[in-house]
C-alpha cells in the first residue's frame, strides 16, 4: 500500500497539472526535459536511500557535484584529456572523496551528519579554489551529450525508441511471471494475480505512452538509458546481495546487526564511497547539460536528493525504503518543478510547495508506524 500510495500520488499530480497547463505537462518536448533536467535528482536519491537506509545522512552531494564538475572541466580544457577520460577521472574523484567521508564515518566514529555537513563546507571551498570563482565552458560536444543528448534516430516516430520500450515491457512481464512461479514453488505468499498483473498493465501501458511522447520529439535521452542501468543494478544489489541485506540489518537494528556478525564499519564505509561515485556521476551529467562548470553547481542539490527519498517511502529512522521509491519520489520533485514552472508560479512559492509536499510525506511515515505500532 505504501509503495501504491506513492506511485498513485504521482499520477494524481501529473493529471493535476496536465490539467492546470491545458495539456501542456506531457508535451514530448516537456517529457524529455523533464527527464534530463531532474536526471541529477534521480541520481543522488538512488545512493541517498542506501545511506538512508543504513541509519545515516549525507549533506555534501551538492558540494560533491561541483568539485567533480570542475576537475572534469580542468580534465578536458587544461589538463588535455579526452571526454571519455575525463568522466573516468570525475568518477574517480568523486569516489575517493566518499571514501574519505566513510573513513571518518566508519572508522573514527564521528557522526555522518557532521562529517558531511564539514564535506559541504570543504568541497565547496575546493570547487571555488579550483575555477578561481569563474566558470570553464567550451565543453566538448560528445561530453555534453551526456547530459542533453539522445541516442541516433530513425526519424519521426524514433523507431528505435519504440523498440527499448517494447524490450522493457517484455522484460518486466517475463520478471513478475519468473517472481511469481518462484513464490509458488517455495510456497511463500505472494501478491494476487489481479492486483499483481493490473500494476503490470498500469506499468507498461506507461513505458509505452512516454516511449511515444519521446519517439515523437528526439529519441531517446542518454540520459535515460543511465538512469534505467542504475535503477536495475542498485535494485538487485539492495535485494538480492548480502551487502544490501546488511544495509536494511544497520537501518533496522546496529547492534543486532553487529551481533549476528555483520562488519558495520566496512559496509558504512563503501556506502559513503558508492555515495561519493554516485554523486561524482551526478556532477559529470549536471556539468554536461549546462556545457560549463561553475562552482555554485549543485547548490540545494542534497536537500533535493533527501526530500525525493522522504518522499518515496524512506523512513526517517532507518531500516526501510527502496530504490524504486526513491526514483518515484524524485519524479514527484520533478513534476512538481515542471508543473509549477509552466504555470509561472513565483521560485519563492515553489520553495514553499516543495517543502509542504516533504513534510506531508514525513508526517505520513511517522503516523502509519505510530498506527502499526498500536
Amino acid at each position: 500500500m505504501r509503495q501504491y500510495g506513492i506511485l498513485a500520488a504521482l499520477a494524481i499530480i501529473i493529471l493535476l497539472f496536465q490539467v492546470l497547463t491545458g495539456g501542456r505537462l506531457l508535451y514530448p518536448g516537456n517529457v524529455s526535459n523533464l527527464i534530463q533536467q531532474n536526471a541529477y535528482v534521480l541520481i543522488l536519491a538512488i545512493g541517498m536511500v542506501i545511506v538512508i537506509i543504513a541509519g545515516h545522512i549525507d549533506l555534501s552531494v551538492g558540494s560533491i557535484v561541483a568539485v567533480v564538475g570542475a576537475v572534469a572541466a580542468l580534465s578536458m580544457q587544461s589538463w588535455g584529456l579526452p571526454w571519455w577520460a575525463a568522466v573516468v577521472v570525475a568518477l574517480i574523484t568523486g569516489a575517493v572523496i566518499g571514501a574519505w567521508q566513510g573513513f571518518w564515518v566508519a572508522f573514527v566514529g564521528i557522526p555522518a551528519f557532521i562529517v558531511t555537513l564539514a564535506g559541504m563546507l570543504v568541497f565547496r571551498g575546493l570547487a571555488l579554489v579550483l575555477l578561481t570563482g569563474g566558470t570553464i565552458s567550451g565543453l566538448p560536444a560528445e561530453f555534453n551529450a551526456i547530459g542533453s543528448g539522445t541516442l541516433p534516430t530513425t526519424g519521426t516516430p524514433d523507431l528505435i525508441t519504440f523498440a527499448i520500450a517494447a524490450l522493457a515491457a517484455v522484460a518486466l512481464v517475463v520478471q513478475q511471471v519468473r517472481t511469481r512461479a518462484t513464490l509458488r514453488r517455495l510456497g511463500l505468499p505472494r501478491e494476487r494475480a489481479v492486483s499483481a498483473w493490473i500494476k503490470v498493465g498500469i506499468a507498461v501501458a506507461a513505458i509505452m505512452y512516454v516511449a511515444y511522447l519521446l519517439a515523437y520529439n528526439r529519441g531517446t535521452p542518454i540520459i535515460l538509458i543511465i538512469l534505467a542501468a542504475l535503477i536495475l543494478i542498485y535494485s538487485f544489489v539492495l535485494s538480492r546481495t548480502v551487502f544490501g541485506r546488511h544495509v536494511y540489518a544497520m537501518g533496522g537494528n546496529l547492534f543486532a546487526a553487529q551481533m549476528s556478525g555483520v562488519k558495520t564499519k566496512w559496509v558504512t564505509f563503501f556506502i559513503f564511497v558508492n555515495m561519493g561515485f554516485l554523486a561524482g556521476l551526478a556532477g559529470v551529467v549536471s556539468t554536461a547539460r549546462a556545457g560549463s562548470a561553475v562552482a555554485s553547481a549543485g547548490t540545494s542539490f542534497e536537500l533535493d536528493a533527501i526530500a525525493a527519498v522522504f518522499i518515496g517511502g524512506a523512513a526517517v529512522q532507518g531500516g526501510v525504503g527502496t530504490v524504486v521509491g526513491a526514483v518515484i519520489g524524485g519524479l514527484v520533485m520533478g513534476v512538481l518543478n515542471q508543473g509549477l514552472s509552466i504555470l509561472s508560479v513565483d521560485a519563492a512559492w515553489q520553495q514553499v510547495i516543495k517543502g509542504l509536499v516533504l513534510l506531508l510525506a514525513v508526517a505520513f511515515d511517522v503516523l502509519s508506524k505510530r498506527r502499526s505500532g498500536r
